[in-house]
């Protein structure tokens, strides 16, 4: 893989939940993980995964941030799906961390728990003596847990950090232990202010996405420390409650975060249903990524907010995903259509790896 494409900073995979919940084998090729899902019918996107390590390299994605996810579900929520009860929610977090340090044996992956570990696996993706081929590096990880619902006490929060999780975002989907989220309503739960306290007295990052309105706005007041979207489109484009408003990016802006644009068609294009529109119905492309991404920089004024948190795998494949995108190693194809809308060098580099790298370096731990 030649360095002339640039390096690429994805803000938001789920990839030890695919590799443990979907049992993908993600040191295999897209192809090959596809391949091996064909005929199996338990999930909606079987046989269409676009993520694995390979296509990730051959993509020069080089850093992410990791997911560990479980949400909880009490009887009265049946219509999300999730663990039953607290305990088994943090014993899957558990286990997808085992797959984390399993693939870091390996030498397929490299944990960033400090902002020094950060300019190392940079080091060996874009320093002097960076190879041109890329089959051999390790991707590098921040750890994010997405959705609170798994720390059963404030204490299995502190033991997270101390494992090198570095962000949470407090709430997923519907009514959650700490935060609700998407398709749900209402502000922070009294567990969910004690946990933001938390998350500031550990330095923490705060993944704002998925709050709801209410719970939003009263997170960023009470949590003092850094805040950004990592996979997060605009609701002026998509106007549903999943997605910001304009003055929801204009706080994170505001408070010098980074909004990483997601790729699940149905928040790129308004009218998408779930599981019946097809994306060749939609026309949807990488064009709407940039559509989203280019809001969020007329917003700002600059190109220092906006980023990629593709999300990619994240419950859906290539039949929830733009069309022009066969694998993740398509993001490549992002710089020349910014480029098309008249970014330039530094502003593509910016959205493509820079605003990320810079949040990260100021609010890691040194």
């Amino acid at each position: 893989m030649s360095q002339s494409q640039p390096f690429i900073l994805d803000a938001h995979l789920d990839l030890s939940m695919n590799a443990l919940e979907w049992n993908r084998d993600f040191t295999r090729p897209v192809t090959e993980i596809r391949e091996r899902e064909q005929g199996q019918t338990d999930r909606k996107d079987r046989g269409n995964g676009v993520v694995s390590f390979p296509d990730m390299r051959r993509g020069r994605i080089g850093i992410c941030v990791a997911t560990q996810i479980a949400r909880y579900v009490k009887p009265s929520n049946r219509q999300f799906p999730g663990w039953h009860s607290p305990a088994q929610a943090w014993a899957m977090t558990q286990a997808q961390l085992a797959w984390y340090r399993a693939m870091e044996e390996a030498g397929e992956m490299r944990q960033i728990r400090t902002a020094a570990q950060l300019e190392e696996v940079l080091e060996l993706w874009t320093g002097r003596d960076a190879p041109e081929n890329t089959e051999k590096l390790p991707i590098g990880y921040v750890l994010t847990l997405e959705g609170a619902d798994s720390m059963i006490t404030l204490q299995h929060l502190e033991r997270s950090y101390n494992d090198g999780l570095r962000i949470v975002g407090p709430a997923h989907y519907g009514p959650g232990t700490y935060a609700p989220g998407t398709e749900w309503d209402g502000p922070l739960t009294a567990r969910g202010r004690e946990l933001v306290q938390e998350m500031d007295r550990l330095h923490m990052i705060m993944d704002t996405t998925h709050l709801t309105d209410p719970a939003f706005w009263e997170a960023v007041e009470l949590f003092q420390g850094p805040i950004w979207a990592s996979h997060q489109n605009c609701r002026a484009l998509v106007n549903h409650q999943r997605q910001f408003s304009d003055e929801q990016l204009k706080c994170v802006i505001e408070r010098g975060g980074v909004i990483g644009a997601a790729l699940d068609a149905w928040m790129m294009v308004p009218g998408w249903v779930k599981f019946t529109t097809k994306p060749q119905d939609t026309g949807v492309s990488l064009k709407h990524m940039v559509d989203h991404i280019d809001h969020v920089c007329q917003l700002a004024g600059n190109s220092l907010h906006a980023g990629i948190g593709t999300d990619l795998d994240g419950g859906f494949g290539k039949e929830q995903a733009p069309l022009d995108l066969e694998t993740i190693a398509d993001l490549q194809k992002v710089p020349a259509l910014l480029a098309d809308r008249g970014y330039k060098s530094e502003d593509i580099d910016n959205i493509m790896h820079g605003n990320f790298l810079r949040f990260l370096r100021k609010n890691l731990p040194k």
